[in-house]
């Protein structure tokens, strides 16, 4: 008995042994499967727009099919997109400024761009009072779809829009302190109520690029806009010598066999760096370029945002540039004076434009204010938020006393001695292997001492930035000030 009892006991321990990895495998499918579980719910809660905003999610037909599309508005209250109803009881989709908003609201059929991509979430769903669905479902009809309230000015869109006339190109106009945008223009643009009709010639056209939206997405040699940039790293370098730095000018700057010219070989005589920077000079900022510390300057780059994507609400392209420890001279005579391998969006020139004028805060750009139900009541207000600290208070207020030299002594004379002060950089960019063609830049603010507007505009193929930039900006900056 007792060797058999020996025998059961051991046996019974072998079984136990044997069990255990079963068990620790089972839990851990079970931990594994709560956990998935946990995150698909927590996914589910804080990416519900990306969800239902999914053209394979079935939920979001149904809301289509219940609710009828919100309406887009102005900021003061200008119908910018609504869905009306035909006498066959169809539902057709309206743009009362047809081309005008055409890439800023956007359109909701063929795909969705715009404001209509970026509020669907809202725009098809309906939190209108439960007396009002009530009545809705008793009499069969759908319930109307929540409204939203945008950050556009009409009147500087039109502005914008005219002054920019038949050059393809772009403008944005924003608040440096919160980042809202006013305007937004696109050109080459279209009408938005014949977008079935033109979609098949749209999507083939590989040359104008109509459907892109060149502010948030248009890549361009930024030319002499970037010298903002170039500047700040000078005096990044040279906090305490900055002041006395001193160039003499005979209109090129040569070295070994790479050689940069002045806009239309122009002597510019001894410079220092706020004459250079007022004029404009190629060849002082060429030779600003060699001074600089290259792996610095790249970190400088990295933090103004260059090589990464923008996370805002908007699809937007990535300005890049190759500034590297290992650049040469010759590209980095290119970069200081945005040229070479450098391309920006006028979004992100804004951005930075906004931060100098924010003491060194770029705010997060949006084009959506609210969304109110069909009675009034707001069921979300955005506001604004700061996107990154870009540079220090100090060096904002350097950098706005340069721009302010622009305008004052330099190529955006067109915006001095008026009722309100201004402050920007002009921009020539070559764009090909034909010195004379250009796009022609311009970025600022007004008014210098307390910033509240910024317009950023690029003109293609235009020409000089002074020539032709400018003065668009003044007509939107007098607009506004009007």
């Amino acid at each position: 008995m007792g060797k058999k009892w020996k025998k059961n006991k051991a046996g019974n321990s072998h079984k136990k042994e044997s069990s255990l990895p079963i068990i620790t495998v089972a839990g851990m499918f079970v931990a594994v499967f709560l956990g998935m579980m946990v995150y698909i719910c927590h996914y589910s809660m804080t990416h519900r727009q990306e969800l239902i905003n999914n053209s394979y999610n079935g939920r979001q037909q149904m809301l289509i099919a219940k609710n009828i599309r919100g309406t887009i508005y102005s900021r003061k209250g200008e119908v910018l997109a609504e869905t009306v109803t035909d006498e066959e009881g169809t539902e057709h989709r309206e743009y009362p400024y047809r081309n005008l908003f055409a890439h800023g609201v956007g359109y909701a059929s063929n795909g969705r761009a715009g404001v209509e991509a970026i509020s669907n979430y809202y725009l098809i769903h309906s939190n209108a009072p439960l007396s009002q669905k009530a009545a809705n479902d008793m009499a069969g009809e759908k319930y109307q779809g929540d409204s939203v309230y945008t950050t556009f000015d009409v009147e500087l869109q039109q502005v914008a829009s005219q002054a920019l006339g038949v050059y393809r190109g772009a403008i944005i106009v924003s608040e440096p302190a919160t980042g809202k945008i006013l305007a937004m223009v696109s050109k080459p643009d279209f009408d938005p109520n014949q977008i079935a009709e033109i979609w098949p010639d749209m999507i083939n056209d590989q040359e104008t690029g109509t459907l892109l939206n060149r502010v948030t997405q248009g890549l361009y040699p930024p030319g002499s806009t970037f010298k903002i940039i170039t500047a700040l790293e000078y005096i990044r370098e040279n906090s305490d010598t900055w002041q006395s730095y001193s160039y003499q000018c005979n209109g090129r700057f040569i070295d070994g066999t790479d050689r940069i010219n002045c806009y239309h070989g122009q002597n510019h005589g001894q410079e220092d760096l706020k004459k250079s920077f007022a004029k404009s000079c190629n060849s002082s900022f060429a030779n600003i370029g060699l001074k600089l510390d290259r792996s610095t300057f790249k970190n400088t780059l990295e933090g103004l945002l260059f090589n990464r994507e923008l996370s805002i609400s908007m699809t937007s392209g990535k300005s890049r540039i190759e500034v590297t420890a290992d650049s040469s001279n010759a590209e980095m005579m290119q970069a200081a004076i945005g040229q070479g391998a450098t391309g920006m969006t006028p979004l992100h020139l804004n951005m930075i434009t906004n931060a100098i004028a924010n003491q060194g805060t770029a705010m997060e750009p949006y084009v959506v204010d609210r969304v109110e139900n069909n009675v009034g009541t707001v069921i979300k207000q955005y506001t604004p938020s700061a996107y990154k600290k870009m540079m220090s208070e100090t060096e904002a207020n350097i950098l706005k006393e340069l721009m302010q030299g622009v305008v004052e002594s330099g190529t955006a004379t067109r915006l001095k001695g008026l009722s309100y002060s201004a402050a920007g950089k002009t921009g020539s960019a070559e764009y090909n292997n034909v010195k004379e063609d250009s796009h022609a830049w311009f970025t600022g603010f007004a008014p210098v001492e307390e910033p509240q507007i910024s317009v950023t505009i690029i003109i293609e193929g235009a020409g000089s930035g002074g020539d032709y930039a400018v003065p668009i900006a003044k007509r939107i900056f007098d607009a506004y000030f009007d």
